[in-house]
């Protein structure tokens, strides 16, 4: 692992750890984990030996990424994001690999503070969980989704700007159209 800094109180144990990737205190990244370059791991994060992250995804303070998730490049997982692999866990049942369930996060995808996302769902590209959301299902590309369980609220750019009600981003312009996704820029 070179060009991998890990500060002398987290620990790192994967070997598939990408260049420019930072892991903080008291961070924790498990053997047999996937995570790309440029990649911070902030304070107290934890990332299971199945979990896989793209490149310049930020786990921030507290996070716990599980196996089974997948999280694309440009990711940001806001404090305290919590992952679940397992629909009906029982502390008898020692379920594995192929056993646990898997969650797919999407390029570009923000997870707020707090948010809970439930097994067995994706989060498209670019969409954006506000913080505290629970996410039960599926969240389409570009979709605001708050509230417990969350539901859609709204559109946003890439940028991460509500998007105006004809699908254009006040900001940058980008204008979007409906998709069987979600949205995608135009």
């Amino acid at each position: 692992m070179t060009g991998v800094r890990v500060h002398p109180k987290g620990l790192c144990e994967s070997e598939d750890v990408g260049d420019g990737t930072r892991v903080w205190a008291f961070a924790h990244v498990l053997p047999g984990a996937r995570v790309g370059r440029d990649c911070n791991i902030c304070d107290g994060a934890f990332v299971e030996s199945r979990a896989v992250l793209g490149n310049n995804v930020t786990v921030k303070n507290g996070t716990l990424v599980f196996d089974g998730v997948t999280c694309e490049d440009d990711v940001f997982l806001g404090p305290n994001v919590l992952f679940t692999n397992d629909l009906r866990p029982r502390a008898h049942v020692k379920k594995t690999g192929d056993a646990l369930e898997t969650t797919l996060v999407r390029r570009g995808a923000t997870l707020g503070a707090g948010a809970i996302v439930v097994c067995g769902t994706e989060i498209g590209e670019h969409a954006f969980a506000a913080a505290g959301a629970v996410i039960t299902k599926s969240v389409p590309a570009h979709a605001f989704v708050a509230g417990n369980p969350a539901v859609v609220k709204g559109w946003v750019c890439a940028c991460g700007v509500r998007l105006s009600d004809d699908l254009s981003c006040p900001e940058c312009g980008i204008r979007h159209e409906e998709t069987p996704d979600g949205l995608k820029a135009v």
